[in-house]
């Protein structure tokens, strides 16, 4: 229960920066560089006063907690986050998505296997329904997408599932967490000066953009760590399909998009597909403790 629980807050929050995303870049409330150099800033002060509220059950103080982070998620943290910001600017959202979950999907499950992590026939049944849906979801809204800006969501997707597999057995996700935004934050500095420039920012979308990092990814990703804890590579890449249809949710309630019989379909097929493919890890689980 605790497992679904974390994993289900996680989703949302996964859900709520593609809406924030949208709402920003979409209306050009800010570029794309300041949206994620404000993201990352902004995880990154609000992980860091949470642990210097909350302090340390262990003992350990704030700096020694922050090591826990390392240099290699920060990259595939910030190289997530700078490639998702552009990839959308050339990018529908249903296209982008498509994009982002079958690189995160594919990138997860193939590292499964190589580890010797072997999906039982529910598994492999509930991803091929999940992806059929999603498929069914956002294919009539594809259309022939920029190379480059599919090339960046791409990157996104593989950079995602990387960190996301690097967060398995996280004993502390929140300071992990703290540790990966703020090593992340030189490196999205630097990677922003080129656009300084052309910087444009609104205070609408600053706030979007401080709102997608404190909450959607600074907490969201600490929960996501936690969660990661009872899940297999194979299980963890299938649930994260849910997120287009909980952003498709979120975008009826805050984006004014109607609802249609084909997302109430692609709905189903996603979220029994995931039930399958869960159904399915908990056996193998049981079979090989």
């Amino acid at each position: 229960m605790r497992t679904i629980l974390l994993t289900t807050a996680a989703l949302i929050c996964f859900a709520f920066n593609s809406i924030l995303c949208r709402l920003a870049l979409g209306a050009g409330s800010i570029d794309a560089a300041a949206f994620t150099s404000i993201r990352i800033l902004s995880a990154a002060s609000v992980l860091t006063l949470i642990l210097l509220i909350a302090g340390s059950r262990e003992g350990a103080g704030f700096a020694q907690r922050v090591k826990r982070g390392n240099l290699l998620s920060s990259f595939l943290l910030f190289a997530y986050a700078i490639t998702f910001s552009f990839a959308y600017l050339g990018l529908t959202t249903a296209t982008g998505a498509l994009i982002l979950f079958g690189c995160v999907q594919a990138t997860m499950l193939i590292v499964g296997l190589i580890r010797g992590e072997r999906p039982g026939i529910l598994e492999w049944a509930g991803l091929a329904v999940a992806l059929g849906g999603l498929v069914y979801l956002v294919f009539p809204g594809l259309e022939s997408p920029p190379l480059f800006s599919s090339l960046l969501m791409a990157a996104a997707g593989i950079a995602w599932g990387f960190y996301t597999l690097r967060g398995k057995g996280s004993s502390d996700p929140v300071a992990q967490t703290a540790g990966n935004f703020l090593f992340a934050v030189p490196m999205v500095i630097v990677a922003s000066l080129p656009f300084a420039v052309s910087i444009s920012i609104s205070f609408r979308g600053a706030v979007l953009a401080g709102l997608s990092g404190a909450v959607a990814s600074g907490i969201g990703y600490s929960i996501w760590y936690a969660a990661l804890r009872g899940h297999t590579s194979s299980s963890a890449a299938i649930v994260q399909l849910s997120v287009p249809v909980i952003a498709a949710a979120g975008g009826l309630a805050f984006l004014g998009e109607s609802l249609t019989v084909r997302l109430m379909i692609a709905s189903v097929l996603i979220l029994g597909g995931i039930w399958l493919a869960v159904k399915g890890s908990a056996r193998v689980k049981r079979s090989h403790p």
